[in-house]
């Protein structure tokens, strides 16, 4: 019992010890809002707190980049990146680990091999798509490599592969066709699985730099991540400003995950992945 308890206790300690290492660049991120540019670039390892607490940097942020343009671009971005993601992979999932059709194994390795190829590799041809249907500087161009998307695919075929055939078998025999038992019946029983992808490919398109910087150019179609990427300058930054506007761009997503907190520990959970 004892030895429990110690354990117990070790594990505790050991748990607060890496929280509060994660969470020290969250702390000193905010603390170097607050600072001035020489007390942000002081070389005193004790200048930790700034010595007024002054909002200088975020008022200088929001006056000289148009955050709310940035907040409905992101935003807007995740969203139809997340909708496009699940419902393509839905289908395709289902197609993939329910039905048989010629060429399906040749179909799945095409999408298995996608997965193994960096995505870096796909941005000259996406942007030469996107380019010929004049299409920059546009929402569409931010969301169109996540209309479809592998690893969805493959998550939700082995959703569906996992789930019993009695249930399908009984919707056939009442009269389903392929349509209805696959969104009356298979698709519901996904959820998990969706609500996975769903948090990933939310976090992964609020990530996303290399792609929104070389299609959205122009200031008022770009996202949080690539104004911040611009803010960085070649020779000296503005580290309180720069700091003020990363704390100011982490707000949707920390909104989203305490509104949705529930589904993403179920979904992380279901999924065994780590983001």
């Amino acid at each position: 019992m004892a030895k429990d308890k110690a354990n117990g206790i070790l594990i505790h300690v050991i748990l607060i010890v890496v929280a509060f290492v994660m969470i020290v660049p969250f702390l000193w991120m905010f603390l170097t809002a607050f600072k001035t540019i020489g007390e942000a670039t002081s070389i005193n390892p004790f200048v930790i707190f700034p010595s007024s607490w002054k909002l200088d940097s975020f008022l200088n942020v929001w006056k000289n980049y148009n955050f709310l343009v940035l907040y409905k671009n992101t935003l807007l971005m995740i969203f139809f990146r997340v909708v496009c993601a699940v419902l393509t992979a839905t289908m395709a999932g289902y197609a993939f680990g329910r039905m048989n059709f010629p060429g399906k194994n040749i179909a799945f390795s095409l999408v298995m091999i996608q997965m193994m190829v960096p995505a870096q590799i796909f941005i000259i041809p996406q942007y030469v798509m996107v380019s010929k249907l004049g299409l920059l500087n546009t929402l569409f161009a931010l969301v169109f490599p996540g209309v479809v998307t592998a690893f969805g695919t493959f998550l939700l075929k082995t959703s569906f592969q996992g789930l019993p055939k009695d249930m399908e078998e009984a919707a056939m025999v009442d009269g389903c066709n392929y349509g209805q038992r696959f969104l009356l019946v298979m698709a519901p029983l996904t959820r998990s699985a969706m609500v996975s992808l769903g948090i990933f490919t939310a976090v992964f398109a609020f990530k996303d730099l290399m792609w929104p910087m070389i299609v959205c150019s122009e200031a008022s179609t770009t996202t949080l991540s690539a104004a911040l990427a611009k803010m960085q300058g070649q020779f000296s930054s503005n580290y309180p400003e720069l700091m003020a506007a990363a704390l100011m761009a982490c707000l949707p997503m920390i909104i989203i995950y305490v509104i949705f907190q529930k589904q993403f520990v179920e979904g992380i959970a279901t999924s065994g992945g780590k983001l």
